[in-house]
C-alpha cells in the first residue's frame, strides 16, 4: 500500500502521495495542491522543495555521501578520468573501452572553435572577469551552431551538440587565460587526452615545448570529477529551468555559468585565496585570525570551512586533500599564502571549537590551494569550476528534456499594494 500524508485546511482534508527515492529519501507530492485547494506552498529559496525526480546524483549531507549514478565519488576519483565520468553522468552508464575511445575521439574532432570567436576577446575590456567572458562565449556558440536551434532535434543531433560543447569549452577556457596574459592562444593537440590537452593549451607557449607532469594531470582529473555534479544546486537548477523553456543547450549552459559566478555559489574557492592573501597582508598571524573566527561578535568568517549541505566532513575534501599534499610536495612550491593555508587546516582538524561544529576544510579550500599552486590566477578559479561542472549541467539538461518536464513556473505570495486608482502626473 502506498503511503499518503494528509493536509487539513479548514474542514477540507487532502491526501498527498508520499514519494520514496531509491536511497529512501521521502517527499510529499504537492503537484495537485493548488488545483485541489487553491493554496500554494511558500518555501523561500526552495530549501524544502523537490523540483524534479532525478537519477543522476545522490547526496546525503548528514552522512557525507556523494554518488554519481550510484557510484561512490571515492571510487570514481581514484579509478576514473574526467571524460569517463562525463560519459557516465550524461549517458547513465560507465562506458566500455570502445565507447570511451569513441567518446574521446569525437570530442577531439571538435576542439577547434571558429576563428571569428577570437574577435570577441578584442571587444572585452582588459579587466573583464573571466566568468563574464565565458558566459558570453558559450552563449555565442549557438550563433556559430545555428542547427542547434531547430525544434525536434534527433538523439544523434543532440549528442553532436553535447560533444561540441564539451570539446570547445576547454579550448575557450584556456584562451580566456591566455588572453588575460596578452599571450597568443595555443591550439589543441588532438593526440592528447582531454585534461593534458587543456593544460598544454593553458600553460604551453609557442616558443618552447611544454610537458605536463602526470601528477598535475591526475590532480586536475580529480578536481574536475569532484566538481562534475552536485544535485539540484543553484546553477544546476538554473540550467534545468532555462532548458524547460525549450532554450537550446548553449543558452541553458550559459545561464548556469552566470549562476555559478555568484560568490555564494562558485566563487568560494576564489574567496579562500583572497582570505589567505588578507591574512598574509596583515602579517600572517594565523592565531589572531583563528581568534577572530571564534569571536561571535566579529564579522570575520573563515572561508573554505564547513558546508551548507554537508553536516559532516565533505567527502570530496577527503579525496582532494591527498591530491593537494601530492601537488605541493611534487612541485616544491614555496608560497607564504599556502603555508598559511596549511596552518589553518591543522587548527581546523584539531581545535575542539572547529571539530565540535564540524567546520572542517571543504573542497573549495583545497581546490583553491591546488589551483594557486598550479599557477592559475585567482579569477580563473570559478571558470575551472564551470569546466568541471559542465558534464553535470549537460546531464541535468538532457534528463529534463527526456522527462518532458513542463516549463518551470514558480508561484508566489503577493504582498504588494492592493487596489489603487491611477493619478495623473500633475496630481502626484
Amino acid at each position: 500500500m502506498s503511503e499518503n500524508a494528509q493536509l487539513k485546511i479548514g474542514d477540507q482534508v487532502i491526501d498527498l502521495p508520499v514519494i520514496e527515492g531509491t536511497e529512501h529519501e521521502k517527499g510529499i507530492d504537492i503537484s495537485k495542491l493548488r488545483d485541489q485547494t487553491g493554496y500554494v506552498t511558500l518555501d523561500i529559496g526552495y530549501k524544502n522543495t523537490g523540483a524534479t525526480k532525478s537519477a543522476i546524483t545522490f547526496l546525503d549531507g548528514e552522512l557525507g555521501i556523494l554518488k554519481y549514478r550510484g557510484y561512490p565519488i571515492e571510487q570514481l576519483a581514484e579509478k576514473s578520468t574526467f571524460i569517463e565520468v562525463a560519459y557516465l553522468l550524461i549517458y547513465g552508464e560507465l562506458p566500455t573501452k570502445e565507447q570511451l575511445s569513441d567518446f574521446q575521439y569525437q570530442i577531439n574532432r571538435h576542439t577547434l572553435v571558429h576563428e571569428d570567436m577570437k574577435k570577441f576577446f578584442d571587444g572585452f575590456p582588459s579587466k573583464s572577469h573571466p566568468m563574464g567572458q565565458l558566459s558570453s562565449l558559450i552563449g555565442a556558440l549557438a550563433a556559430f551552431n545555428p542547427e542547434s536551434l531547430k525544434q525536434g532535434l534527433t538523439t544523434e543531433e543532440v549528442n553532436l551538440e553535447i560533444i561540441k560543447l564539451i570539446a570547445k569549452m576547454s579550448t575557450l577556457v584556456s584562451w580566456i587565460h591566455k588572453k588575460s596574459l596578452g599571450h597568443p592562444v595555443i591550439y589543441p593537440q588532438n593526440k592528447l587526452d582531454y585534461v593534458t590537452n587543456f593544460m598544454q593549451m593553458t600553460f604551453g607557449e609557442l616558443t618552447e615545448e611544454y610537458v605536463v607532469d602526470p601528477v598535475v594531470v591526475d590532480a586536475m582529473n580529480k578536481l574536475l570529477i569532484l566538481h562534475a555534479d552536485h544535485e539540484q544546486n543553484c546553477s544546476t537548477s538554473t540550467v534545468r529551468i532555462v532548458g524547460s523553456s525549450d532554450a537550446n543547450l548553449y543558452a541553458s549552459i550559459s545561464a548556469g555559468i552566470s549562476a555559478l559566478w555568484g560568490p555564494l555559489h562558485g566563487g568560494a574557492n576564489q574567496a579562500v585565496i583572497e582570505m589567505l592573501e588578507k591574512i598574509k597582508a596583515d602579517g600572517g598571524d594565523t592565531d589572531k585570525w583563528i581568534a577572530k573566527a571564534k569571536d561571535k561578535n566579529d564579522p570575520f568568517r573563515l572561508m573554505g570551512f564547513g558546508h551548507r549541505v554537508y553536516k559532516n566532513f565533505d567527502p570530496r575534501a577527503k579525496i582532494i586533500k591527498k591530491a593537494c599534499d601530492d601537488i605541493l610536495e611534487k612541485l616544491g612550491v614555496n608560497d607564504e599564502v599556502l603555508e598559511i593555508a596549511k596552518k589553518l587546516e591543522e587548527v581546523a582538524l584539531q581545535d575542539p571549537y572547529f571539530v565540535e561544529r564540524k567546520l572542517y576544510p571543504n573542497v573549495d579550500f583545497y581546490s583553491g590551494i591546488i589551483y594557486r599552486a598550479l599557477g592559475f590566477p585567482t579569477e580563473m578559479f570559478t571558470v575551472l569550476f564551470a569546466l568541471g561542472r559542465l558534464p553535470g549541467w549537460i546531464a541535468q539538461w538532457k534528463e529534463m528534456k527526456a522527462n518532458k518536464e513542463p516549463i518551470g513556473r514558480p508561484r508566489q505570495i503577493y504582498v504588494g499594494a492592493s487596489d489603487r486608482d491611477y493619478k495623473e502626473i500633475s496630481s502626484r
